[in-house]
């Protein structure tokens, strides 16, 4: 065959192949014919007239997110850098739009974003922004969503994934918390230190009370053995008086042994002649007897003193009777 046919069948093929093109998967692919909207095809092998029909551009369907960062004030005068993800896809049935409407989507939605958050956080107080960040995401993906949805976008889903205040801003926020743990801490030592104080006291009190009791029924242990040996000594024909005076001697010489047998005590010699112990008991019975007098007599002088605002009253009526 002649080369003159052969390249001119050459040049046809050429071109009839390259009409042949294929889109990928989660694509679209726009052909205008004659620069003129013709079609939008989907994933597959396709084939466009060649010269006359172009793939103007391709759309992907994906699930796509966009990444702002932000920085504005909050209603306490804290300037705060936010980090605003953004997923988003192009709808299936509005392709054209997407395609022709929007020359850069990606600036339209980062020009939105910062509207919405410099719009929103400075109605908050730092503190807000950290509690309330889903707040701050669903206003973002609701007004995105109203807006671009005319043109063929679909906001899947925004997300405020950082917030960062000033450095400066951020060391006085772990002072804060860290003298409020400190203040937390002294509290529950201080609570600690009072249960102890409140135990030890209860403990000393009971301590007190169990001794006074073991004390109290020795005495009466011992009144009653003194009582017994009074009865005894009395059985014998020796009087109650003799027997007191006897027992108080025998005490008198076991304390006496008894600070004998202790080589670190102090020993002091009381009268020991014969009727030490007699003398002793007088002692103590005037003793008690002066005091027993004493007491009647502080009583007598009480009950006289609480009777005289009386018997003024019962004169000051009787003067009032007789004028």
């Amino acid at each position: 065959m002649s080369p003159l046919i052969l390249v001119p069948l050459a040049i046809l093929a050429y071109i009839i192949f390259s009409g042949f093109f294929t889109v990928k998967q989660q694509t679209a692919a726009i052909i205008q014919r004659l620069g003129k909207f013709h079609s939008i095809r989907n994933s597959g092998l396709h084939f466009k007239i060649p010269v006359i029909d172009s793939v103007a551009g391709r759309i992907n369907l994906k699930i796509q997110q966009l990444d702002v960062n932000v920085e504005t004030k909050t209603k306490d005068d804290v300037f705060v850098r936010l980090k605003v993800s953004v997923q988003f896809r192009v709808l299936r049935d509005s392709i054209y739009s997407a395609f022709y409407e929007l020359e850069n989507p990606y600036e339209q939605i980062n020009a939105y974003i910062f509207d919405i958050i410099r719009a929103e956080v400075p109605k908050m107080r730092l503190d807000d922004v950290f509690i309330r960040k889903d707040d701050i995401a669903l206003a973002v993906k609701q007004e995105l969503e109203a807006a671009m949805n005319t043109y063929g976008y679909s906001i899947v889903k925004a997300l405020v994934t950082d917030i960062d205040p000033d450095q400066e801003v951020k060391i006085a926020m772990n002072h804060i918390n860290a003298a409020e743990r400190q203040k937390t801490a002294a509290e529950f030592e201080a609570e600690a230190d009072r249960i102890r104080i409140v135990a030890k006291a209860k403990a000393e009190a009971e301590s007190k009370r169990l001794q006074g009791q073991g004390i109290a029924d020795q005495r009466r242990e011992i009144a009653r053995g003194l009582e017994e040996s009074v009865e005894v000594l009395n059985k014998v024909g020796i009087n109650s008086q003799e027997a007191s005076a006897l027992i108080v001697v025998t005490q008198h010489y076991d304390t006496m042994q008894s600070m004998g047998e202790n080589s670190n005590s102090n020993l002091i010699l009381l009268p020991n002649n014969p009727t030490a112990g007699s003398d002793m008991l007088g002692q103590m019975v005037a003793s008690f007897a002066a005091s027993q007098q004493l007491g009647e007599s502080m009583k007598q002088q009480n009950e006289e003193q609480k009777a005289l605002p009386t018997k003024r009253r019962e004169a000051l009526d009787l003067k009032r009777d007789r004028d």
